[in-house]
């Protein structure tokens, strides 16, 4: 057996030092490429209207779940009475929570009881960010978790 020389034990050291800090440098790499982003511009501006906004959305008393049949998201939309709400305009990105590769924006179509629109869905944890507008003009914001299971 060769004997133990300050030579292999500084390339054993640096090979070692140098495999962990390419792992480190590959995860920070991946953990910013698959961030989504901001939520909002300027989180100032946005924080001096949220109490308000947090109000009038409140007082909408609306109850939002969502799920997915097949290849279908189904968004139900009730008031504080349980009956189905036709708001003025909705918009959605539906994805992972952790990557933006599979976001969708689904096309939604009222049917008088919920909205409805074709997905492309995979087993897992999904997220839907909608925003809405009640037809009194109030925006209406809020993230619902979807499980979807096969």
């Amino acid at each position: 057996m060769a004997p133990l020389t300050g030579r292999k034990v500084f390339f054993g050291m640096a090979g070692a030092f140098g495999v962990i800090l390419s792992v480190n440098l590959f995860l920070a790499y991946s953990a910013i490429a698959t961030f989504p982003g901001l939520e909002v511009k300027n989180a100032y501006v946005a924080s001096q209207n949220f109490d308000a906004d947090r109000k009038a959305q409140l007082a909408l008393g609306w109850t939002v779940s969502a799920d997915v049949s097949g290849e279908e998201l189904h968004l139900n939309i009730t008031d504080t009475d349980g009956r189905p709400v036709e708001v003025a305009d909705l918009d959605a990105i539906f994805g992972r929570a952790t990557n933006v590769r599979d976001d969708q924006s689904p096309d939604f179509v009222f049917t008088g009881t919920k909205y409805v629109a074709p997905v492309t869905t995979a087993p897992g944890n999904w997220k839907l960010r909608m925003e809405a507008t009640a037809q009194d003009g109030t925006a209406f914001r809020q993230r619902v978790v979807v499980l979807v299971q096969r």
